[in-house]
């Protein structure tokens, strides 16, 4: 029997349609009803459907005032908060495409995008880092202007015209841009039975900030497609604060990375949350133990998803069909996934590349500008994620790790070479590798190892990584070593970097 899962079908995608018009679709049906609210311990900015409807499409108004076109790209260097899922939408709403990036992004990694996607604008909050540049700049107090402005009218066509790019670290070191199209929100109904379990009533709370895409997705649109309220935290609050919050404001559901459910576990060992059906997580695998302790903690489980930013998440435990303890669940109805071999999809039991049928809605475009990258993810019909796995009879895939040396941290794929060519230039660096290492259950953070004539200053170091990348990717730690592992053939073994870790302190 073959490892492939093929069970239900998505219907086509409608056409002509717009990603933004499809999330707000149930708008005008409930003009009064809460969309949004941004959630304080002092109280809630509340945003209605009709409010935030109005605000986005006065946005895309805005826009276009500018001398925007259909098709223009527009930079989005904007902070966590409304103003990003606002402008986000605004965009896609009148045809134009935003690339949305993360706030901690340094100068010089935004100008790389830059040149790569060649935007027509930028929206940008003034402490948000951005490169000089001669292309049309946008700030916050522009943006809120534009909500008052009149309603643009929704840029509907063909549903595979590009819709968004974003970004996820290439395995050559190259952060590549993700193009998608509007049919990607399509995919994302496969979600609300196959992960979630979401219903109209909903009152999903999102641990995550407004401009990381899993909050967009899961946190804001999917809620917004399904008519239910989205609550996300206001910047200023702490992971030991979201219990209090999750009971004031009658959340139903709640998703976090991993790292926010264990940040609220060593502060609360037991939480009387009523109205909490369950939890979801996503970005990093979620270790039994967590899940076990977050059980006890709150009487409620956590189904976990998987997935990427070239096809969002496709593979999950869900209410309906909990996920085998060990696994990360199977496929969602609609999807056609595969574990593939050298020759396509290995038996059942077999280890092989997790992967997913070229048919998938949610499947991306390609990468911008690189082909031949494209290509180099695709077997046949089958796009292949990097990640290994096995699928039993049933479906269910069990994770095995990477087929390569990408690196988690708090659930940003990070390339290992992206970080070496960031400190290679120090003039104290001989050679560098970079690997991440788990330094106990549900934490994993990435070390450099280096040669050189000495041992430097690991603060020195951290100051010169952090003006060229962005502080997720910089190493934790530095450790100066006489040579770093390589096989027969002079490869470096990122993988034989963890014992080094554990000779000087100790077991991880």
């Amino acid at each position: 029997m073959l490892a492939e899962y093929h069970h239900g079908t998505c219907a086509p995608c409608p056409a002509p349609f717009s990603l933004a018009a499809h999330v707000l679709g149930g708008a005008d049906a409930q003009p009064d009803k809460i969309a949004l609210a941004v959630l304080r311990l002092s109280g809630a900015e509340r945003w209605s459907y009709a409010r935030l409807k109005s605000a986005i499409l006065g946005t895309g108004t805005g826009l276009l005032r500018q001398g925007m076109q259909p098709g223009d790209r527009v930079l989005m260097r904007l902070g966590n908060t409304v103003e990003f899922p606002i402008a986000y939408l605004g965009a896609i709403a009148v045809g134009l495409v935003p690339i949305p990036t993360s706030s901690q992004l340094t100068a010089p990694e935004v100008a790389g995008i830059i040149d790569t996607t060649q935007p027509a604008l930028i929206l940008r909050d003034g402490a948000i880092a951005c490169p000089e540049t001669d292309i049309p700049v946008l700030g916050v107090a522009d943006l809120r202007a534009m909500r008052d402005l009149p309603e643009a009218d929704w840029q509907l066509g063909d549903p595979e015209r590009l819709a968004y790019i974003i970004y996820t670290s290439g395995t050559s070191g190259i952060p590549r841009a993700v193009c998608h199209a509007h049919r990607a929100i399509w995919a994302r109904r496969m979600m609300f039975d196959g992960w979630y379990g979401l219903r109209p009533e909903d009152r999903l709370c999102h641990a995550g900030a407004f401009n990381w895409t899993f909050t967009l997705g899961t946190g804001l649109m999917d809620p917004w497609t399904m008519g239910a309220t989205a609550l996300i935290p206001a910047p200023e609050v702490t992971p030991e604060q979201i219990p209090l919050l999750l009971k004031r404001h009658d959340a139903t559901l709640f998703a976090a990375g991993p790292g926010v459910y264990r940040k609220i576990l060593k502060h609360h060992a037991k939480m009387s949350l009523p109205h909490l059906r369950h939890g979801l997580a996503a970005g990093e695998k979620l270790s039994e133990t967590l899940r076990r302790q977050w059980q006890e903690a709150t009487d409620t489980a956590i189904y976990e998803a998987y997935g990427l930013s070239e096809c969002s998440t496709f593979i999950s435990g869900s209410p309906d069909h909990p996920a085998t303890p060990g696994t990360l669940g199977r496929p969602q109805d609609g999807r056609r996934v595969a574990i593939i071999g050298p020759d396509g999809p290995v038996e059942t039991g077999a280890e092989g590349t997790i992967a997913v049928h070229n048919s998938d809605p949610g499947l991306m475009r390609g990468y911008l500008g690189a082909p031949e990258a494209t290509a180099a993810k695709f077997a046949g019909d089958w796009f292949l994620t990097g990640d290994q796995g096995m699928m039993d009879a049933q479906g269910e895939i069990t994770y095995l790790g990477r087929a390569d040396d990408m690196m988690n941290a708090g659930g940003f794929r990070v390339s290992p070479i992206e970080v070496e060519q960031a400190l290679l230039p120090h003039p104290g660096i001989t050679e560098v590798a970079v690997t991440d290492i788990e330094v106990k259950e549900d934490a994993r953070v990435i070390m450099a190892f280096y040669t050189g004539p000495e041992s430097l200053d690991p603060a020195s170091l951290d100051a010169f990584a952090r003006e060229r990348l962005a502080g997720y990717k910089a190493p934790r730690d530095y450790i100066h070593v006489d040579a770093l592992p390589t096989g027969a053939n002079g490869k470096l073994l990122r993988r034989a970097l963890r014992p080094i870790q554990k000779d000087r302190h100790g077991q991880a």
